[in-house]
């Protein structure tokens, strides 16, 4: 087998930095908004409204995957050492 020379990845420089995160997360967000609003209008047609219920599947795994991330970095912040222990945020109730 050869060696190659190739050096490793730097794993910084693969993730995005967090506020392109942030801008991805609320990109997607106001264009699923702006789909499901087009929808609701039922003028589009049915090859159209497949496309736009297709392109909203994936703009809806995108915020949730984000959100998921959110959410470990959040458990990891409240507890590094055990973050699986860490609790769900739950917000007040009105």
């Amino acid at each position: 087998m050869r060696k190659t020379d190739a050096k490793p990845a730097d794993p910084k420089s693969a993730e995005p930095a967090e506020s392109d995160r942030i801008a991805d997360f609320e990109k997607s967000l106001d264009e699923l908004e702006k789909l499901v609003g087009k929808m609701e209008h039922g003028e589009q047609s049915l090859d159209d409204s497949l496309k736009s219920y297709e392109r909203g599947i994936a703009l809806y795994r995108n915020c949730q995957s984000a959100l998921e991330q959110a959410e470990l970095r959040v458990k990891l912040l409240s507890d590094p050492e055990q973050p699986d222990q860490a609790e769900d945020f739950e917000p007040e109730a009105p």
